[in-house]
């Protein structure tokens, strides 16, 4: 092997290092920072009445919040005007004060799992149930939702109070 090819394959290895650097760069730089500190700010545009989040025109609120006997129950909402075209539980997980993710649940007769529901152009969806039943349910507690908006975009954190 001559000494200009393997100086290509260094180039060619450095070239690959380089790219592979900004794509993670990027990916993690649109994510939202990790935070359960609950607030009454919305997490990426307005939306009225809290807790709720707005990311590209695309709401869900939260209404119904219980917590009882280990077992956290709410009420989702949905309006989408934007180019996501689905709601779909699998993008929900609870956060609890340890920063610890929980998937929900579907054990209770008040707690039924709801499909995956195609719909956009300004249509609204729900209320639909989601119940999370988290080793503790100390506070502070959050809902991180990931709305399919492709494979950089987004994770917002919604704080429960």
């Amino acid at each position: 092997m001559t000494r200009n090819r393997l100086v290509q394959y260094a180039a060619a290895g450095v070239g690959i290092a380089v790219v592979l650097g900004i794509a993670v760069a990027a990916f993690v730089s649109l994510r939202v920072p990790f935070d359960t500190t609950p607030t009454g700010e919305p997490s990426t545009g307005p939306c009225q009445p809290q807790p709720c989040a707005n990311v590209r025109g695309y709401i869900v609120w939260v209404s119904d919040l219980k917590v009882d006997s280990g077992l956290v129950t709410m009420k989702l909402t949905f309006r989408n005007s934007s180019s996501s075209t689905h709601a779909a539980p699998e993008d929900f997980s609870l956060v609890d004060s340890q920063k610890n993710d929980h998937g929900a649940v579907y054990q209770s007769p008040d707690c039924p799992q709801w499909p995956r529901t195609e719909f956009n152009n300004g249509a609204s969806f729900g209320p639909v149930p989601e119940c999370f039943r988290p080793p503790s349910t100390s506070r502070p507690l959050g809902l991180r939702w990931t709305p399919d908006f492709g494979p950089f975009c987004c994770e917002i954190l919604i704080g429960l109070e």
